[in-house]
């Protein structure tokens, strides 16, 4: 089992910056990856960014160069620096945690991008 607390989102202007962390309950190296997803109302949730136990990433096309994935082992925390915002980002953002056996979700946190 783990869980995924997340911290951080909120109401930014457009082309601010926030940064939303998730702390999990076991060491990062157990997983296989980590990762941000985010839904917007009436859309399906999509994938944001992953990170893999060896920091190798992936982005999605539409944040890809304003936002930033990373993970810090020792404190078992994985990041996501969200720069140049746009209101087009405002979503509900999850953490997710993969395991061999299953996918493991935090609570949700809101950003809202508007002026």
């Amino acid at each position: 089992q783990v869980q995924l607390v997340q911290s951080g989102g909120g109401l930014v202007q457009p082309g601010g910056s926030l940064r939303l962390s998730c702390a999990a309950s076991r060491s990062l190296v157990t997983l296989n990856a980590m990762g941000w997803y985010r839904q917007a109302p009436g859309k399906e949730r999509e994938l944001v960014a992953t990170i893999t136990s060896d920091s190798s990433t992936n982005y999605s096309d539409s944040v890809k160069g304003r936002f930033t994935i990373s993970r810090d082992n020792a404190k078992s925390t994985v990041y996501l620096q969200m720069n140049s915002l746009k209101p087009e980002d405002t979503a509900v953002y999850y953490c997710n945690a993969m395991s061999t056996s299953r996918n493991y979700w935090g609570q949700g946190t809101q950003v809202t991008v508007s002026s």
